[in-house]
């Protein structure tokens, strides 16, 4: 392959700092929202995104020239990034909201994400994203990203071979495999890899690796939420069921509980 013949990639890869996957999420006593006083680390499937970054450059080598990656949210997300640093990416930037302020939507998240790809001197080739974040479970940002972008997508992503030269991804959706431009920048990815740890060495490198401050006022964005939180409350517990000898049992028990034999 020749040198020349190769379109030099800017992978960008959103990520998210969230309430750690493995804390038992409890209603705040104020019941506006889950108690955030917990351990917070990266969601878990932008660290496959992230993960899935870093394996495209090793197996393309020279042909990524960038992995960059970047966050929306208050100042212990600088944390979030460096660990994202540590797995492999080279640069990154935070967009830092007040501790208090609320957490940005999924359309107030794709137009800042906008808003940076735009910005961005040398360009972006390819966002890689996980396929939703554990805290609100939306998986919007990807798809209202691609479309205020203009770009296609391929979501639910299992397997993904970018070839620079034609300037093709050859992505897989599940069991379906489809074929994407990204001559024009045009691919949205998302991925199930598992991610890898970052080194102890790898860690102390991040901390070298550049962080780029910016705000929603230099980026013209608005966050105020559209949405109105009235109250959360946890779920009913789940009342122990009982046995039933036989199948006429079973439908005198549903038709006390006023379940009729048609919905049966």
């Amino acid at each position: 392959m020749r040198p020349s013949a190769v379109r030099l990639l800017n992978i960008f890869v959103p990520i998210k700092r969230a309430v750690d996957y493995a804390v038992k999420i409890r209603v705040n006593p104020e019941q506006t929202g889950i108690d955030l006083n917990v351990k917070h680390s990266m969601n878990p499937f932008d660290e496959i995104a992230v993960e899935e970054a870093v394996r495209i450059r090793e197996r393309l080598k020279d042909a990524v020239k960038s992995i960059k990656v970047v966050t929306i949210g208050p100042p212990k997300s600088a944390e979030t990034l460096r660990t994202a640093l540590a797995m492999g990416a080279d640069s990154a930037i935070h967009v830092e909201i007040p501790e208090s302020a609320p957490a940005p939507e999924p359309l107030g998240v794709a137009k800042t994400l906008r808003a940076l790809i735009e910005r961005q001197k040398e360009g972006v080739d390819v966002v890689i994203m996980g396929k939703q974040a554990i805290d609100d479970d939306a998986g919007q940002t990807g798809q209202m990203l691609a479309g205020l972008l203009g770009w296609s997508q391929a979501t639910f992503a299992s397997k993904v071979v970018v070839d620079p030269e034609q300037k093709v991804a050859n992505v897989t959706h599940l069991m379906v495999r489809i074929i994407h431009n990204i001559s024009s920048h045009a691919v949205n990815f998302q991925f199930f890899e598992e991610p890898r740890y970052a080194s102890l060495p790898n860690i102390m490198k991040a901390k070298k690796k550049p962080v780029e401050k910016l705000t929603t006022a230099e980026l013209g964005i608005d966050l105020t939420p559209r949405l109105e939180t009235i109250k959360v409350t946890e779920p009913p517990k789940r009342v122990g069921g009982g046995k039933v000898a036989n199948v006429d049992e079973l439908l005198a028990k549903l038709k006390e509980a006023g379940i009729s034999g048609k919905h049966a």
